[in-house]
């Protein structure tokens, strides 16, 4: 089904692979062996990267995108940041799309707040907005925003449009900040994996299956990690554009950077449906292209998938899960107790009803199951059914208003409807935790992007717990139609025919505001009482006194493990306010203890002594000042850190790193980052990136790490800094910082990117 090449490989003509190491074989085909240096620059992707690259060397690009696209949990922190930095107009096309504060009953008139500083910012500063329920942020971004050769960025980590030929990339709501602020993405030349796919799915399999068999062969390796995936053989012409659009959107999961797809006469239909058959660009690899890696997808293979909690990488087959129940039942338990830390008992045992698996809820929703196709092959599937008037319920979300209004004119709605079903508004709701939260112990089915803990809007500190298992739409369809219990669609008989879709662009013309670009300094930014600024942030100190506040020791680390989804987005606007929940479900005494050494650094910055506010650094500092008698108020800085094995998978939402910021947070520590995104909001918040080899800790929670001539360490670009963990003592540590980039060093001695801007 999934293959991984152990090696880098040329693709020929576009259909034939040859492994690097088959020089002969390369020889007899091509006619000579290029270099893979050579051919490397064959790929789409280097194509698309060179011509918004401004710096002239592609091994360190600078990369100006041609627009941007934030929702309403991100869009309020990123133009105030840039407020704060000066901007006065969206120097490209900026929308802003409201489909994750859409309920505005959470939180009262909070969010509809964030929804009116979005329109005012639109109009002041010359952007889109599209109000809430008319489309979730990427599917407007496919019908109105993406382009042939372009590049977007986002600031949702499943900013992805490669299947339409644009290359597009989620990042931290700093990283927007800097294009609108004209500055530029910088990154080292990324490597280039090949995406092959060849024969067609069978009846039954969409592209959830498929992206979920790719994400279980390739996210434990890191084989695609930080790369650009690049989608490529026959098979790609087997897909329609809602297939690969399916399968594209999920890339993300697999930790990649960016994807792209060749693109063909299916592609150039779905421009030309939408009234923009001027942004279709053909793109191909050239005769002979050199790939990093591999991956080579057997589509006729695929089976109907579902990845079990707690992470779209735990994959299997649904045969295998029907098949072997009670084991893989129990290791789902067994990945849990690490999960969730034990804090809550946990089983999915009670679910097995005559040997079968019972479902409580499915949901088809959002950027990955709301598209047309999928909608569409639901309703055949459950059409003259019921789903059953016990716990199943089922929910579909259409990704947009000209997708509802097209299914509602060809019966799909009738037809779902009248099996029980019900048919919302555009909304990303059910993937973070704020919109049908199941109830506690139940498990959900869903086709949407995540699985992660609590994402479906569990509370571990009250004992709430219900898990998400990720399905195609089809497959979600004929367990609905056998009233909850797990069912491939394979295993049922239903239509095929998905009528031809209509796009009606007079929905948006009604509804969304479009400056064309033109800015109105006249307009003033409308503002809610919990809409507040960024909190003033100290630049880096000469020498650095740490606090280790939490240390977390599971595999992976992700940023809804940081800052938690679900209700806490009606605070995304206020800072402080949203702080209080940093790593709430995952170590409730974080905030506690970081604002306990918080004390200490603003007795400092207010003339001070930090033992007076926070008396245990006193014997710290006096132990310090025995090896660095040196070490005074006016050269000091003191707060808090994390350690956390691989922190950062997973949303690329700035907040996991700015809610530490403003709780006094310095740093962080791992043994590696998860993402790219990740590590960059950490430097753009003005907090070090530090690495620690893996192995044994040499410190413990609670404990104290002085880095002395941090900011020199810094200015002089170092790569290794020693460091001491302060107990009765100073032990010697060596902590590690990874590549930086000048931009990205500056932007830590200042103190965070709003400083950095300020000058």
């Amino acid at each position: 089904m999934i293959h991984l090449f152990s090696e880098g490989a040329y693709l020929v003509n576009g259909t034939t692979l040859v492994k690097e190491s088959e020089k002969e074989k390369l020889k007899q085909l091509t006619g000579s062996v290029p270099s893979k240096e050579e051919a490397a620059k064959n790929t789409i992707a280097y194509g698309i990267l060179k011509e918004h690259n401004i710096s002239g060397n592609m091994q360190k690009l600078q990369i100006k995108f041609d627009k941007l696209t934030s929702h309403d949990i991100t869009f309020v922190g990123i133009i105030q940041t840039a407020r704060a930095s000066g901007i006065e107009k969206f120097p490209v096309p900026y929308v802003l799309t409201n489909c994750h504060n859409s309920l505005c009953a959470v939180g009262g008139t909070i969010n509809e707040d964030d929804h009116m500083f979005g329109l005012t910012a639109a109009k002041r500063y010359g952007g889109m907005y599209v109000p809430p329920h008319q489309a979730v942020i990427h599917q407007f971004a496919r019908e109105m925003l993406a382009g042939g050769g372009k590049m977007i960025l986002g600031s949702d980590s499943h900013t992805r449009y490669g299947a339409l030929g644009t290359m597009a990339m989620g990042e931290g709501g700093p990283e927007l900040v800097k294009q609108l602020l004209n500055r530029t993405y910088d990154i080292n030349m990324p490597g280039v994996i090949g995406i092959y796919l060849k024969g067609k799915p069978v009846k039954g399999v969409g592209p959830q299956d498929v992206a979920l068999a790719i994400i279980g062969a390739v996210f434990e390796k890191g084989y695609v990690n930080n790369k650009v995936m690049e989608f490529v053989g026959p098979g790609v012409s087997s897909l329609s554009a809602d297939f690969r659009i399916g399968v594209d959107v999920m890339t993300t999961e697999t930790t990649c950077l960016s994807s792209i797809w060749r693109t063909d006469d299916t592609i150039k239909e779905f421009y030309e449906i939408h009234g923009r058959k001027q942004d279709y660009k053909e793109l191909n690899p050239g005769a002979v292209t050199y790939y990093d890696g591999i991956v080579e997808v057997d589509l006729d293979k695929v089976k109907p998938m579902i990845a079990m909690p707690f992470h779209p990488s735990n994959t299997y087959t649904i045969e295998e899960v029907n098949a072997n129940l009670s084991d893989i039942l129990a290791d789902v338990e067994k990945c849990a107790q690490v999960s969730l830390d034990g804090a809550v008992e946990y089983s999915l045992q009670d679910k097995i009803r005559d040997g079968r698996l019972y479902v409580d809820q499915g949901i088809i929703a959002g950027c990955a199951g709301g598209g047309y196709e999928n909608i569409c092959a639901a309703a055949n599937i459950l059409k003259g059914t019921s789903i059953g008037s016990d716990e199943f319920t089922l929910s579909v979300y259409p990704a947009s208003t000209p997708i509802f209004m097209e299914l509602v004119k060809n019966g799909a709605v009738a037809d779902l409807m009248q099996t029980g079903a019900i048919v919302k508004t555009a909304f990303c709701g059910p993937c973070f935790g704020a919109g049908d939260t199941p109830a506690n112990n139940a498990f959900s089915i869903r086709h949407s992007t995540r699985n992660f803990p609590n994402r479906e809007g569990s509370k571990l500190q009250s004992g709430q717990i219900a898990s998400v298992a990720l399905m195609d739409a089809r497959s979600i369809a004929a367990t609905a139609a056998n009233k909850g219990y797990l069912t491939p669609a394979t295993d049922v008989e239903a239509s095929d025919f998905i009528p031809k879709y209509h796009f009606d662009k007079g929905i948006y013309e009604n509804r969304v505001f479009d400056s064309k670009g033109i800015a109105d300094p006249s307009v003033e930014i409308q503002f809610g009482p919990n809409i507040k600024d960024w909190p003033e942030m100290s630049a880096l100190p000469e020498n650095m006194l740490l606090k280790v506040v939490s240390e977390i020791h599971d595999p992976v680390t992700t940023t809804d493990e940081l800052i938690p989804s679900g209700e806490t987005s009606s605070y995304r606007s206020n800072p402080l306010g949203l702080a209080e929940f940093a790593l709430s479900r995952k170590d409730p005494a974080y905030v506690g203890l970081a604002k306990e050494v918080q004390k200490a650094q603003r007795a400092i910055e207010s003339g001070e002594e930090p033992q007076e506010a926070f008396p245990e650094v006193k014997e710290i500092l006096e132990e310090v000042q025995k090896k660095y008698p040196g070490v005074a108020n006016d050269n000091l800085g003191i707060g808090s850190t994390i350690f956390a094995v691989k922190p950062g998978d997973g949303s690329a939402r700035e907040q996991a790193a700015s809610c530490q910021k403003v709780l006094g947070g310095w740093a962080n520590i791992a043994n590696e980052y998860a993402t790219k995104r990740y590590r960059s909001n950490l430097i753009n918040w003005g907090m070090v990136p530090f690495i620690i080899d893996k192995g044994e800790l040499p410190f413990e929670n609670k404990d104290y790490i002085f880095v002395p001539q941090i900011k020199k360490a810094i200015e002089d670009k170092l790569s290794e800094i020693p460091a001491y963990v302060v107990n009765k003592g100073m032990k010697e540590i060596t902590l590690k910082l990874g590549e930086l980039t000048d931009d990205e060093r500056e932007i830590i001695l200042k103190g965070c990117l709003i400083n950095y801007y300020r000058g």
